[in-house]
């Protein structure tokens, strides 16, 4: 009875992990379902199996997308050393996929953020959800720093995480816009000074 099953997700897995890509590099409005089946080589039929619409097969895109995404960023907060050098090789990550040329790794909240808010509710709340589970992440990771002496204690972890967190969707589309990485080495720079960590930490 579980082969039915895990091959159903192997499907719908195959078909999120075939636009990824696609809406990375075009965005949502622009990549048509025709596009999508013909990259995932499933019939029309099947999509409308998993998805019902294209809006929720929208919404199960960025929940899949967060799903990798924080795990990810699980696991680069979780390295050995210090909380600030785990949240600058976190950053440091962050920065090297935004120019990454296949656009796989590219952050789906920059691409896709302002196009699809207005558009679909379902889809907002999901950004609005993993950009939430990003920034708590960030303010652990700040309170950690507090505790081992990375910087000072904040007061306010949460409020400084979103700072961060925005400064960085900025510096990506910004990087986007001038095609050029200075705008995130620019987001690093300023998370340094933010932070009061010296050019070696």
């Amino acid at each position: 009875m579980s082969a039915p099953a895990a091959a159903s997700t192997d499907v719908r897995q195959h078909i999120l992990d075939a636009a990824h890509p696609l809406l990375s590099s075009r965005g949502f409005t622009a990549v048509g379902l025709a596009e999508i089946l013909a990259v995932a080589g499933v019939p029309k039929g099947s999509f409308y199996h998993y998805f019902g619409s294209k809006e929720a097969f929208g919404e199960a895109v960025l929940e899949d997308y967060f799903t990798g995404y924080l795990a990810r960023m699980d696991a680069l907060l979780a390295r050995p050393g210090t909380a600030a050098r785990r949240l600058l090789g976190y950053f440091d990550d962050w920065r090297e996929s935004q120019l990454d040329d296949t656009a796989r790794g590219r952050c789906l909240v920059v691409k896709l953020g302002a196009e699809v808010c207005d558009l679909s509710e379902s889809m907002r709340a999901a950004l609005e959800r993993g950009t939430r589970g990003t920034i708590e992440r960030l303010a652990r990771c700040l309170e950690a720093g507090g505790a081992d002496g990375s910087w000072p204690v904040i007061p306010d972890a949460q409020e400084v995480a979103a700072s961060l967190y925005q400064s960085w969707l900025g510096a990506g589309l910004l990087a986007r816009i001038q095609r050029d990485r200075a705008p995130l080495d620019s987001a690093m720079a300023g998370t340094r000074l933010l932070l009061g960590l010296k050019p070696d930490a």
